[in-house]
């Protein structure tokens, strides 16, 4: 899977197998059925609330006219108080029904983009594993973070616009036509020559949307990768490398936003000319009226004060189309991210996950990451209650073989079993509690000692728990923490020495008590002392287990029951330490590089 681009000069990122939609109906009507309906009830209360608020403009402008003729023409002194407190209660019921509403959509949209943000991350974990190397975490967190804000701005700036200021409009516009429905056709007779030119910017718009959300996407993939990588780039100098990088995308992201803002702003530009031009002629073709005593100058303003406020509603709803264009990009991301296809899935009828200790067995398995072919009809067995160690170069496959056993990744060709019972066959789940890894990258979150260890489980007592932090000597360094269990580790352990880090996730698989245990260059990155104890820990939990390890220090794995050589995807030589010294070939070659003495059994 890759990323594709499609013509415009900003790179695009689209999903191989997503959604593409023909219109933005479609996109709304997803929107729609597929998150907000759940909340049709409080969505009618909101608009009730917009419909009082947005005829309230018409009250007020109605009110202009007895205000002018019978209090300032006519000089009726008792007009001043029913006049007055009457558009101060429209004032107040506008102000009520305004906070309402405001309040009411807040919520239903809120809720609405909780629950999205939820789905798509589901979604996203649940993809395989090609689809995490393709897709940067700087991406994925756009998607979730910024796109799916965008079901928000929906309905805050859609329904809203919509419902309120069609019906400010409508009511604004019955006022004015109560006026003199002549006037009125005068002052919109400009309006149909818009829509032309707002069709055109439209496209423009959404074009520029979505090219600035894949800018914001690489500024958000830079900025994850400058923050994992910080110590190389202090230990390399690369501060001021990485910052000119980040520039030059954000100089891009501005040039972008600017022109996708030209194109908004031009909406309501062009609804403002058209608003001067046709309140010149009615001034022109009105006063000539009022002049003849045709008309009062309480209508004639009463006029000017509906048609003046109904430009407002006028210009935000010009403005709606290009709000549309900038969500619907977002929201276009979001659904191609929801309809690609997630090819690991749990079997419609899952079998039995087998009893006891299962022999691991891989028969003639090959697999591919697009067009490239890493394992070549690999075929061995990890005997039950063994260990079993895979070496070999990298990129040798080593630990493609561990994403295939945990169905991270499914084979092009071949079986991988545990016993004779095929992982596929397997529920996800029960593959997975059937499997503890425990691998070089010791991921710890951001959390306590004890949620690091425990993972949510809330069944297990600190007497339960005892036993497994001596196994792991996690106990060794406990006492060292300020709150002990209830220490936070920081951001990815960094609280922690990697040693420290490595016994967590050692204490991690011991409570997991699986029946099949995976290590990962477990002490590859650790200093000799800290080697130790951990490999003291690995020894404790890999006892009475099927277990396959990779390592690079073969001193790690003299000691295995069964040694796989892998070489370029295929599987080499299989024997034991002694045998594959004896008989030369690949791993004696690559003992030789670590050790003077190639003799069996010398160390």
């Amino acid at each position: 899977m890759k990323f594709l681009k499609d013509s415009d000069d900003d790179a695009q990122y689209r999903v191989p197998g997503a959604t593409a939609f023909a219109n933005s109906r479609e996109l709304f009507n997803w929107v729609w059925y597929g998150y907000l309906n759940k909340h049709l009830g409080w969505f009618i209360v909101a608009m009730v609330l917009m419909a009082i608020e947005g005829g309230s403009l018409g009250a007020i402008s109605y009110m202009v006219k007895p205000m002018f003729d019978q209090i300032f023409v006519d000089g009726n002194a008792g007009a001043i108080w029913t006049v007055g407190l009457a558009i101060v209660g429209i004032f107040v019921l506008r102000a009520a029904t305004s906070v309402g509403q405001t309040i009411v959509m807040v919520r239903i949209t809120q809720m609405a983009t909780a629950q999205m943000r939820y789905d798509l991350l589901g979604r996203i974990m649940r993809q395989d594993g090609t689809f995490h190397m393709t897709h940067p975490p700087g991406f994925l967190v756009m998607r979730v973070q910024g796109d799916v804000s965008s079901v928000a701005d929906v309905w805050r700036t859609i329904i809203t616009g919509v419902v309120r200021d069609g019906i400010s409009l409508i009511a604004l516009l019955g006022v004015a036509i109560s006026v003199d429905w002549r006037w009125t056709l005068i002052t919109l007779v400009g309006v149909p020559l818009l829509f032309l030119p707002l069709g055109r910017v439209q496209v423009f718009i959404r074009k520029q949307s979505r090219a600035a959300r894949d800018m914001g996407a690489s500024l958000s993939t830079r900025l994850d990768e400058i923050f994992h990588g910080i110590v190389p780039i202090k230990l390399n100098r690369l501060e001021t490398y990485q910052a000119d990088r980040y520039r030059g995308l954000t100089d891009r992201f501005i040039k972008t936003e600017v022109r996708s803002s030209l194109g908004s702003a031009a909406i309501p530009g062009l609804l403002d000319i058209m608003a001067g031009l046709g309140f010149l002629a009615v001034l022109v073709y009105g006063g000539s009226e009022i002049v003849a005593g045709e008309k009062t100058v309480g209508q004639f303003v009463s006029f000017f004060a509906a048609m003046g406020l109904a430009f407002d509603p006028i210009r935000r709803l010009g403005n709606l189309s290009g709000a549309w264009q900038n969500i619907a990009s977002g929201l276009e991301r979001v659904k191609e991210l929801m309809d690609a296809p997630i090819t690991l899935t749990s079997p419609d009828n899952p079998v039995a996950p087998p009893e006891g200790l299962p022999s691991v067995t891989f028969d003639n398995v090959t697999m591919r990451y697009g067009d490239t072919e890493v394992l070549h009809n690999v075929s061995l067995v990890a005997e039950a209650g063994k260990t079993t160690a895979l070496v070999g170069a990298s990129g040798a496959g080593k630990s493609t073989i561990f994403n295939l056993l945990t169905r991270l990744v499914d084979p092009a060709s071949g079986k991988v079993m545990l016993n004779d019972t095929k992982v596929q066959d397997l529920s996800l789940d029960d593959l997975r509690d059937m499997i503890s890894v425990v691998t070089q990258d010791a991921l710890l979150f951001d959390e306590t000692l004890r949620e690091n260890i425990l993972l949510g489980r809330t069944d297990i007592t600190d007497e339960e728990l005892e036993p497994v932090l001596q196994a792991a000597n996690v106990s060794d360094y406990l006492k060292t923490l300020p709150d002990g269990l209830d220490t936070l580790v920081g951001p990815r352990g960094s609280a922690l020495s990697g040693g420290q880090r490595q016994r967590v996730v050692i204490a991690r698989a011991l409570l997991r008590n699986t029946p099949v245990l995976l290590l990962d260059e477990a002490t590859s990155a650790l200093d000799s002392q800290s080697e130790k104890v951990v490999q003291d820990a690995l020894d404790r939990l890999a006892g009475g287990r099927t277990t396959l390890v990779i390592a690079h220090r073969l001193s790690t794995v003299r000691n295995a029951d069964r040694i796989v050589v892998m070489d370029q995807g295929r599987v080499a030589d299989i024997g034991t330490h002694d045998e594959l010294i004896e008989r030369g070939g690949i791993y004696a070659n690559l003992y030789k590089l670590q050790f003077k003495d190639p003799k069996p059994g010398a160390l």
